[in-house]
């Protein structure tokens, strides 16, 4: 196959139709995912969904190492050039394969003395489902994004939260009720179905995939720094749940586990625009940040407005929540109005960040997450023990706020000092 035929990128308007594309897919699976949180609350309720949560919170944190960074690697360096397709896809491949089953054996192994409410089977199926098959499928919209096949990447999307979607909506017409493993077995297969699914399509569109252990261990050092970057984020988002079910907080963790569900919704649009000018901001990135900056403001100016606006869509709509999902949910109500910002927050954090990691300043960016990995941690551990869910919200809410001054910051010390040298 023709590498170079095979990758040309649709001309809808360039940036626009990447992001309808992108915004396209990510409206049909957020009603996907709708009906599969909906669905999914009512059959667990708000206990077993919490000691769902809990142990994928767990689970995240380790799944952003399994493709060893070799995701972002792939996009930095194959829209440059889409000839070395073939090989840095094999070092996907190799990397998510080989980590994702060490750190389902991780889990299986530690997981139940860190929290007693989580069996060894359901680890396992968390495991194969978050650190190996999710993050293969994951990996599939990288190499589509790539190669500005936004349609492609939306058609992933919404082939894995319909399959979830379709699983919940069966248990539910034949059971009232299942638990957390349960669960866990169905959610398991699904995500190996939409792996496999994702993975066909990659190799039908390109070609087959390249082994260079070689090129992998090259590659290393910058794919652990977007790993270690991905993974500081994860921290600040998960650890409050990971904690609360290690306290056996698993209620208070279901409901607010399922308001940051929401959350995670309403910024899809923003990481629809980012996810779309993800190959242009690597390509601007030639020119430092003096050429990442502008094209990223003026996204910025966007993606704010639109984040605001969800906020207030959030605030009005939060008493929703509980009676769609059970009154077991109750609290949600609350948490979701507190947590109503994030998005807000997050679209600086994108934005500041697109813009150093297209110009090659990932590593300063994973100075800013780290300090802020390290105060959510601290603060967690004082916080949740003493206040419960409100700490956690409290604490997720200053470490959004905070990161994104950070990288923010960085951002602009980083231009000030191009256009210093360059004048």
């Amino acid at each position: 196959m023709n590498i170079k035929a095979a990758t040309n990128p649709i001309r809808f308007g360039g940036l626009l139709g990447n992001s309808i594309w992108m915004f396209s897919g990510q409206v049909v699976s957020a009603l996907f995912q709708a009906v599969y949180f909906i669905l999914l609350g009512r059959l667990l309720g708000s206990t077993e969904y919490g000691i769902f949560m809990g142990a994928t919170a767990l689970a995240s944190i380790l799944s952003q190492y399994s493709t060893l960074g070799s995701n972002w690697v792939f996009i930095r360096y194959v829209s440059h050039d889409p000839e070395n397709f073939s090989r840095y896809w094999g070092n996907i491949l190799i990397a998510t394969l080989s980590l994702g089953a060490i750190f389902t054996a991780v889990l299986a192994t530690g997981g139940p003395y860190f929290a007693h409410s989580y069996s060894r089977l359901l680890l396992v199926c968390i495991g194969l489902g978050d650190c190996l098959f999710m993050q293969l499928a994951v990996a599939t919209g990288f190499v589509f994004q790539a190669f500005e096949k936004m349609r492609l990447t939306a058609v992933v999307n919404v082939i894995t939260n319909m399959m979830r979607a379709a699983a919940t909506a069966i248990l539910a017409l034949h059971f009232h009720r299942v638990n957390a493993r349960e669960w866990s077995v169905v959610a398991c297969l699904v995500s190996m179905a939409a792996a496999i699914v994702a993975v066909g399509m990659v190799s039908r569109n390109y070609g087959r995939p390249k082994f260079s252990l070689s090129l992998l261990k090259a590659r290393s050092g910058e794919g652990m720094t977007f790993a270690f970057s991905n993974s500081a984020g994860n921290v600040y988002n998960d650890f409050d749940k990971v904690l609360m079910g290690h306290y056996g907080m698993n209620a208070a963790n279901g409901t607010y586990s399922m308001a940051y569900k929401v959350i995670n919704l309403c910024s899809m649009p923003i990481s629809a625009i980012y996810g779309a000018a993800i190959p242009r901001i690597f390509r601007k990135g030639k020119e430092g940040v003096l050429g990442t900056g502008p094209f990223v403001f003026r996204l910025l100016k966007r993606t704010a407005l639109l984040s605001l606006g969800m906020a207030g869509v959030m605030w009005l709509l939060a008493p929703v929540l509980p009676r769609l999902l059970g009154p077991s949910f109750a609290d949600s109500t609350t948490q979701l109005r507190w947590l109503c910002l994030l998005p807000f927050f997050r679209s600086f954090q994108w934005g500041a960040n697109s813009a150093l990691a297209g110009a090659g300043y990932q590593k300063l960016c994973l100075r800013a997450q780290i300090v802020t990995a390290v105060f959510n941690l601290g603060t967690n551990l004082y916080m949740i023990p003493k206040y419960g869910w409100f700490g956690a919200v409290l604490t997720s809410v200053a470490s959004d706020a905070l990161v994104g001054v950070l990288i923010s910051i960085t951002f602009l010390y980083v231009r000030s000092t191009e256009q210093y040298a360059a004048s």
